[in-house]
């Protein structure tokens, strides 16, 4: 059951009044960029931004379109040759495949993308949106796609439009030099808007026409056989980033109001909302950081907030249609180079050279395919390699904690029992999970650092708290060794979980001899070697593995 906290009704109210008149021009700006039209933009703020806060896991979260969807959707839009019923029928699909991802609890991986992945992507988009936006600043309408769009500058620089060129420019500055002091009045980028569409109305510049007022018409999904492989593969991208978009935004959210958003349940508003947006001939959206931020420095703490932003938008559609008609595509333009700008991480650029080179180094590679391949190529391909490069980077730690061979040991009984065997045993002790990294090398280094004359090889587990099957085949590698080599393997330490793993994979090796802990096994060894010392082993019945 849905419950609404109106305990900050006046802050939700002022904070969804402010976010939906900072959302307007975004909205129209997105629209535009998406090829679906300006009311496609203003459609879909207000469809996610009402069901998302209504079913959402992020209280004070506005969500609407954003640059991530806006990329993805004008690609298809070319791919498409601009068939609007197949677009929408993607952004449905993609509300269902993120109702999907909420229900079965992704929300809690999408996550664990590394931050230079995310940065990687994000300044990608930045760059892809002002790229679009650079021959329509310039007076022209480039072709459709990034690469198009490039190629088409130096035509557009051949002729350039300076009217427009210096309307967009004008627009941008004042979206950025707008005082702070004016902006808790009116924001930025809606009176870049305003000032903007007023100059127009003295110049011949392009505007947007005519524009439809009144309610939305209902576009059923449409099932084209030769185009759903390209419509589901779309529809799953915008699925993806707007997840990504949205649970980095509530993060953003979570530290702004010291709470914590429920990652599922947000993937189901969020969802709720997409579909939605696609019934009504919207375009998708995502939560959007911006306009997050803007609701609760001004008040907002609760879902109310994000309804009433997009209850705000709707009196402006059934309203003020006319009025919108007559913006003109260059401060557009202008508004969506600023949103670009915004979208791009300065904050890590300035301070990449600092860090790690690997990170940067996959940022760089990450912002390269998403600009010049594709958004789902770009993440997949940095993940995969972040993911290996902290794989590899556990096995070099794990295989400098294998390599150092103990001549003593921290407990004085156990360091009196290594002194009385001599080099009659090698010591193997493990630190931290055991993974298919190190697995490769393990056999290698044991090898390598094995006492010659050794009649024992102990592998201590004391410190591993979990092993996978590659780990497992390695220590195989090391038993079939030593008992070639007429060596006594003793494992020790090994917890429940570990025990489970080595004894599917070694369960054939009779000679391999366990006991609970490091103690136990040298006293074995110590029997072994010596049978006249005295005392009880202490060790439990040898087990075979």
């Amino acid at each position: 059951m849905i419950k609404f906290d109106l305990t900050n009704l006046r802050g939700d109210l002022t904070g969804g009044l402010t976010a939906g008149i900072v959302a307007l021009p975004l909205a129209l700006a997105l629209g535009v960029a998406s090829g679906l039209g300006p009311m496609a933009g203003l459609y879909g703020a207000i469809a996610v931004g009402f069901f998302a806060a209504l079913f959402g896991g992020t209280p004070a979260q506005i969500s609407g379109p954003t640059g991530p969807m806006v990329v993805v959707l004008a690609g298809l839009f070319a791919s498409l040759s601009g068939d609007a019923s197949l677009i929408f029928t993607a952004v449905i699909l993609a509300g269902v495949f993120q109702i999907i991802f909420g229900v079965l609890g992704v929300g809690q991986y999408i996550r664990l993308v590394p931050y230079p992945v995310i940065s990687g992507f994000m300044s990608g988009i930045g760059a892809i949106i002002i790229i679009l936006q650079i021959g329509r600043l310039l007076g022209h309408e480039p072709p459709g796609g990034t690469i198009g769009a490039l190629t088409y500058i130096p035509t557009a620089l051949a002729d350039i439009d300076f009217v427009t060129l210096a309307l967009g420019l004008g627009t941008l500055v004042i979206a950025y030099k707008w005082p702070p002091s004016l902006g808790k009045f009116v924001p930025g980028a809606l009176a870049a808007l305003i000032i903007g569409t007023l100059v127009s109305l003295a110049l011949t510049v392009p505007v947007l026409g005519n524009i439809p007022t009144g309610l939305p018409s209902i576009h059923l999904p449409v099932f084209d056989q030769s185009k759903a492989l390209l419509i589901l593969e779309a529809a799953f991208i915008l699925a993806i980033l707007g997840a990504i978009d949205s649970l980095l935004t509530s993060l953003v959210a979570d530290n702004m109001t010291r709470t914590r958003h429920d990652s599922n349940k947000e993937l189901i508003g969020q969802g709720i909302g997409n579909t939605f947006a696609g019934l009504i001939g919207g375009i998708a959206g995502a939560g959007a950081t911006m306009r997050t931020v803007v609701n609760i420095r001004s008040g907002g703490k609760n879902n109310i907030s994000g309804m009433v932003h997009a209850l705000v938008l709707l009196a402006i559609v059934l309203g003020l249609s006319p009025l919108a008609a007559k913006i003109p595509h260059a401060v557009l333009a202008g508004i969506l180079v600023k949103v670009g700008l915004d979208i791009i991480d300065w904050g890590y650029l300035k301070r990449a050279h600092k860090g790690p080179r690997w990170d940067f180094a996959l940022m760089v590679t990450v912002l390269g395919l998403t600009v010049f391949v594709d958004l789902i190529t770009a993440v997949g391909v940095g993940v995969v390699f972040a993911a290996l490069a902290y794989v590899r980077q556990i096995a070099q730690l794990q295989i400098e904690e294998l390599k150092k061979i103990p001549e003593s040991l921290n407990d004085p009984k156990e360091n009196a029992l290594l002194e009385s065997l001599k080099e009659k045993v090698s010591i193997f002790s493990f630190g931290g999970p055991l993974s298919f990294g190190a697995a490769a090398d393990l056999g290698h280094h044991v090898r390598e650092r094995v006492k010659p004359g050794s009649m024992f090889m102990i592998l201590d587990f004391t410190r591993v708290p979990l092993m996978d099957v590659s780990a497992a085949m390695a220590v195989e590698t090391v038993a079939s060794d030593a008992i070639a080599a007429g060596r006594q393997l003793i494992i020790c330490g090994a917890n429940a979980t570990v025990d489970n793993v080595l004894e599917s994979i070694n369960s054939h090796h009779p000679g391999i001899i366990t006991f609970d802990n490091l103690h136990d096994a040298l006293v074995y060894a110590q029997k072994q070697v010596k049978p006249e010392a005295n005392g009880d082993a202490g060790f439990k019945a040898v087990a075979q593995l």
